[in-house]
């Protein structure tokens, strides 16, 4: 988060926490639907209602990631004014208008908060996008205006100073100017379940000055276009701060409610519907923050549609999934009027239900999705490229531009006969192509530069993902790349790096991992593996086994219990071991699939030099929770999901599966549920990238990347119909892919680097901070 931003949060929080907003929410409930105005001056005074506007008007000449980060803290709160709809919404669509006299008196009236507007351009209930033209109508009278028609679902619907009103007027789209006095009949009002109005407005016969046009054609059209979707995304970061606090809130009061003489959010199955509000409220806050990194100048109407649909989509779901289930766990108090919960819950349902809800959202972002992406295939073919810079300005590279590079490179280099292969391949299948990135500086996308990485920023680093997952490119043995070398960039000596780094980026070392045991799979402070110190060297015995791709390896990292004497974690160390030291067995074991992929590893009487200790000597334990945390990145990455995506929507291009709209929306919630665990992978990824600690809020990204892959796994089998069971790959007219590999490979996904029932127990006492059993 910039300084900027941050100033922007903070000072609304100060302000809004000076007054109880719940109180003043259950007052506007009580109340007939009128609004505080002296509070909407207040707030207009700190600038909220000029974010949009720009300098040469008046305004602060900010963004949408500066007002959003005010709408997270509304929400947070509890404003009871109408921030989205009244704030946002009508100034973002003057201030998107071609200067006149009435627009400079709209917006300084709107900025100082003695105007109180909104918006009124739905004809329909569940309208998405404005007519062209509308069915409202103006026409000319005498030199003014003589409207006829309907307008539905305005908001605010009461106590507001007038409406900004679309009409066709002599065939093209008018936004005119109503003041409410001139309406001839009453605005029909309805209350929301939030105490806020909305009203439908009855034209016919209502009288307009010619100077109350405010613009007409394309302008109008894309100007009320554009303020829709900037108000969804002010209403989407409401809901994810209503959802942040709902989720502190139920926290707050499984802490302290006690059943059964204890607190009940001591209870393993409260604490695990507690995560999962938390996995929902962190993708809506990835979500808001990648969306908005893309709102800046220039940004094109139907970018900004997109991305505003993404994010309500995802921003309403959380919401309402969240204060749902913190009613649920606050019992039957939730339910009462008095406590505070419910006013979270109806104000979340008020918000998703404005301007389209989730449902509405994630279909016509597939709408949208679709369209741009037709246009880019129709556009000039790409330029051919042969030079493929390890060291370039990727920061400032055009994501497209980076994009056709890493298509480029796959054309150029990768072998053809070896894509989209349904299972993990091996070193021996694999090392060509592992050589092949190294050669060309490409093998090390997160890895800073100084170490012989390419420093990708997130962004470029998401999209080489989803570049090499669309292509089908086959994951090496990558343990050294993705666990080893990060963590010696962390812990290990100046020595350890030297020797071991440059060894990964050759090919030279395939690292294997040396954690679990027949005992010590979940418990891995269980580990009995002994290392027995004798002179310069450790005397190894024990077992390790679920040991991928153990037949490949060269070297291994393992955990060895050096301090029998001590607690569990206190007595562990982290070694690095060559495999071909004397006393090493590799026995293969089969697994679901019927593949060699796992192995066990036994140590008898193994000689392991003592420069080959990481970090301190009986503190391996931190080590191996920050190798956790890489290993968990690395299993929440959306690599495997998009993969399964682009194999469910071939499938069901070829079946004609999309053209059932129930399938169809199935396949768009999980199109989206991959898209936005990419955004949550982003985040963590930078902290990587930097050498930054892993918090352990990395665990939702564990859960939903394994548990979107195995939905997706079963979409894919649903899909294939009766080859849904099929061992091998098929191939035939109908169909041509491996459909069950997705599924076996997510069933291990999600028990590997500790299972998700694990990481719901993490996630619950390390993030939540719920009391133990």
């Amino acid at each position: 988060m910039s300084d900027t931003l941050r100033e922007f949060r903070d000072s609304a929080a100060g302000y809004l926490g000076a007054a109880d907003q719940r109180q003043r929410m259950r007052a506007l409930d009580d109340s007939a639907g009128g609004h505080d105005r002296e509070e909407w001056r207040r707030l207009a005074e700190l600038g909220w209602m000029a974010v949009l506007v720009a300098e040469a008007d008046g305004g602060l000449g900010l963004g949408l990631p500066e007002l959003c980060a005010i709408a997270q803290e509304a929400g947070r709160h509890l404003l009871p004014e109408p921030l989205a709809a009244a704030g946002a919404h009508p100034m973002a669509l003057l201030a998107g208008l071609p200067a006149t006299p009435l627009r400079a008196s709209l917006l300084e009236a709107g900025m100082a908060g003695t105007l109180l507007a909104g918006v009124a351009w739905q004809e329909h209930a569940g309208q998405l996008d404005p007519d062209a033209p509308p069915g409202a109508r103006a026409t000319w009278e005498a030199g003014g205006l003589r409207l006829a028609g309907r307008k539905r679902c305005a908001q605010p619907g009461a106590d507001v100073d007038g409406w900004l009103v679309t009409a066709t007027l002599e065939n093209e789209t008018a936004l005119l100017w109503l003041p409410g006095e001139r309406l001839v009949r009453a605005p029909a009002t309805r209350r929301q379940v939030d105490g806020s109005t909305q009203a439908d407005l009855d034209l016919d016969g209502t009288a307009l000055d010619a100077g109350h046009v405010l613009a007409t054609g394309p302008a109008a059209i894309e100007a009320v276009a554009r303020a829709n979707d900037a108000a969804r995304l002010v209403q989407g970061a409401e809901l994810a701060g209503l959802a942040r606090r709902a989720l502190e809130l139920t926290r707050d009061y499984l802490a302290t409610r006690e059943q059964f003489g204890r607190p009940i959010g001591s209870f393993q199955a409260l604490q695990h519907r507690m995560v999962d509000g938390l996995v929902q409220v962190e993708l809506a806050e990835a979500c808001l923050r990648e969306v908005l990194a893309q709102t800046g100048p220039g940004i094109s109407a139907a970018r900004l549609a997109l991305l505003a649909s993404r994010a309500k989509a995802r921003c309403a779901h959380a919401a309402l999934e969240t204060t749902r289930m913190a009613i649920q766990l606050h019992g039957a108090i939730g339910t009462t009027y008095e406590y505070d919960i419910g006013l979270y819950f109806r104000r979340a349902m008020a918000l998703s239900a404005h301007l389209g809800n989730a449902e509405a959202h994630r279909a016509r972002y597939a709408a949208l999705a679709d369209a741009q992406a037709d246009d880019r295939e129709a556009g000039p073919p790409p330029t051919p490229t042969t030079g493929f810079p390890a060291d370039a300005d990727w920061a400032a590279m055009p994501e497209a531009e980076f994009r056709r590079l890493v298509r480029a490179l796959f054309d150029a280099h990768y072998p053809q006969d070896r894509r989209h292969m349904p299972y993990r391949q091996t070193w021996a299948e694999t090392r060509d192509w592992y050589l092949t990135l190294a050669r060309l500086g490409w093998l090390a996308p997160a890895w800073p530069r100084e170490h012989g990485g390419m420093g990708l920023p997130p962004d470029k680093l998401i999209a080489y993902i989803e570049e090499s997952e669309a292509y089908g490119v086959a994951r090496p043995p990558d343990q050294g790349l993705n666990m080893v070398g990060p963590i010696l960039m962390r812990f290990g000596t100046e020595e350890q790096r030297a020797r071991f780094l440059p060894a990964i980026l050759k090919g030279e070392h395939v690292w294997i991992q040396g954690y679990s045991e027949p005992n010590a799979g979940s418990d891995l402070a269980a580990v009995r593996t002994q290392a027995v110190p004798d002179g310069d060297h450790f005397i190894v015995d024990g077992q390790k086994t679920w040991t991928t791709w153990g037949s490949d390896g060269t070297h291994m990292f393992m955990l060895v219990r050096t301090d029998k004497t001590a607690k569990k974690q206190a007595g562990i160390s982290f070694l690095l071991v060559d495999l071909k030291t004397p006393g090493i067995t590799v026995r293969p074991i089969r697994n679901i699939a019927d593949e060699r992929e796992f192995c066990e590893v036994f140590f008898d009487r193994v000689r392991v030099p003592r420069e080959n200790l990481v970090g301190r000597l009986n503190d391996g334990w931190t080590v191996a929770k920050a190798l956790l945390g890489f290993e968990r990145l690395f299993t929440g990455s959306p690599k495997h999901s998009q993969h399964t995506l682009r194999q469910v929507e071939k499938l069901a291009r070829q079946r004609g599966l999309l053209d059932d709209p129930a399938f169809a929306a199935r396949y768009t919630a999980l199109r989206l549920d991959t898209l936005d665990l990419g955004a949550a992978y982003g985040g963590f990824a930078e902290l990587a990238k930097r050498g930054a600690a892993i918090p352990p809020t990395v665990s939702v990204l564990k859960i939903w990347s394994t548990e979107t892959y195995e939905r997706l796994a079963l979409l894919l089998i649903e899909a294939a119909g009766e080859y849904g069971a099929a061992r091998d790959h098929v191939r035939s007219d109908e169909i041509d892919l491996h459909v069950v590999a997705p599924l076996f490979n997510a069933l291990g996904a999600k028990i590997f680097a500790g299972s998700n029932e694990i990481q719901r127990n993490i996630l619950a006492k390390a993030v939540l901070e719920l009391p133990s059993g």
